[in-house]
C-alpha cells in the first residue's frame, strides 16, 4: 500500500529543541569525543617536544617558587612535608584550572566554521576542550609520583579522594569559561583578559605557599578565590598532613557552584546567537 503525502502530520512544537538540550548533550557525545581527540592530537603533534612540556612547565615554576617562597621567603610546608612537593601538589590544580579556563574560553571562536554549519548542543565545543587540560594534569601527576618517590613520600588514604578535587577543579574552571567565551563571541576583546585573569590569580592563589600562612582575620575571605579550596584539597589528598580549612572549603565550593550555575546559564542564554555573531 503506497503512502501519500496526505497521510503524514507535520508538528512544529515550540521550544522542543531547548526541552530536549541536556539529552542531546548525550546524543552527541561521538562528536565530543571527536573534538576532544582532535584537540589532543593537535596539542601533542604540533609541538617541537611535545609531551614533554606538559612536564617542563610546572616543573620550572616548582622550582622557582620553592626557592622564592621555601628558601628566600621560608615559609613553612604543611607538617613535614619537603617544600617542593608542597609546591607541586599546588602546582597539580592550577595547571589544570589554567589550562581548561584558557582552551575553553576561545573554543567558540576557534571552532566558528562548526558553530556556523550545523546543529548541535554549543556546550559540547567548551567543554571537550578541558580533556587537553586533563591530559596535562595526568602527565604532571606521574611526575608528582616521581618526586615522592624521590623523596620516599607515601600518601595516606586521602590519596582515594583525588578524583572528587579533580572534578571540583574542572567545575570550578568551567564556570567562568563559559561566561567569558559567550562573552568573547560577542566581543572580542575579551580574549585578552583570559591571559591576565591566569596570570593574576597565580600570584593570589595559594600555589607556591600554604594558606595556613594567611591571617585568620582574612582567610575567610581569601577563600572565596575558589581555586584555593581546589588547591587545599589537593594537597590534603596528597600530603596528608594539609588541614583543610573547612570555613574557607566551603565558601570556595559556594562561589565555584555559583559561578558554574551562572556561566551556564550566561552560555544558554546567549547560545541561540552565536551563530549570526560568529
Amino acid at each position: 500500500m503506497n503512502s501519500s503525502a496526505s497521510d503524514y502530520e507535520l508538528v512544529l512544537e515550540s521550544g522542543r529543541a531547548e526541552k530536549h538540550y541536556w539529552l542531546d548533550l548525550w546524543r552527541y557525545r561521538e562528536l565530543f569525543q571527536v573534538l576532544a581527540w582532535r584537540d589532543v592530537s593537535v596539542r601533542y603533534k604540533q609541538t617541537v617536544i611535545g609531551v614533554a612540556w606538559a612536564l617542563i612547565r610546572p616543573f620550572a615554576t616548582m622550582i622557582v617558587f620553592t626557592v622564592i617562597f621555601g628558601k628566600v621567603a621560608k615559609l613553612p610546608s604543611e607538617g613535614a612535608a619537603p617544600y617542593a612537593l608542597l609546591v607541586f601538589a599546588g602546582m597539580l590544580p592550577w595547571t589544570f584550572f589554567s589550562t581548561a579556563l584558557s582552551d575553553a574560553s576561545n573554543s567558540l571562536v576557534a571552532n566558528a566554521n562548526l558553530i556556523s554549519k550545523v546543529y548541535f548542543p554549543r556546550l559540547i565545543v567548551p567543554a571537550s576542550t578541558v580533556v587537553v587540560a586533563f591530559i596535562d594534569f595526568l602527565i604532571s601527576f606521574s611526575l608528582l609520583v616521581l618526586m615522592m618517590v624521590w623523596y620516599q613520600w607515601l600518601p595516606g588514604w586521602q590519596i582515594l579522594t583525588l578524583p572528587v578535587f579533580v572534578l571540583l577543579a574542572f567545575f570550578a574552571s568551567l564556570g567562568p569559561a563559559l561566561w567569558i567565551t559567550s562573552l568573547n563571541v560577542r566581543y572580542r576583546d575579551f580574549r585578552y583578559i583570559i591571559p591576565f585573569i591566569v596570570q593574576f590569580g597565580l600570584y593570589i592563589s595559594p600555589v607556591g605557599f600554604s594558606s595556613s600562612v594567611i591571617p585568620e582575620k582574612w582567610r575567610l575571605l581569601y577563600s572565596l578565590n575558589p581555586v584555593v579550596g581546589v588547591i587545599d584539597g589537593f594537597r590534603w589528598c596528597i600530603l596528608g598532613e594539609s588541614n583543610i580549612y573547612w570555613p574557607g572549603f566551603a565558601a570556595s565550593m559556594g562561589v565555584t557552584l555559583f559561578f558554574l550555575w551562572f556561566g551556564i546559564r550566561q552560555f544558554r542564554k546567549m547560545e541561540r546567537s552565536f551563530a549570526d555573531l560568529i
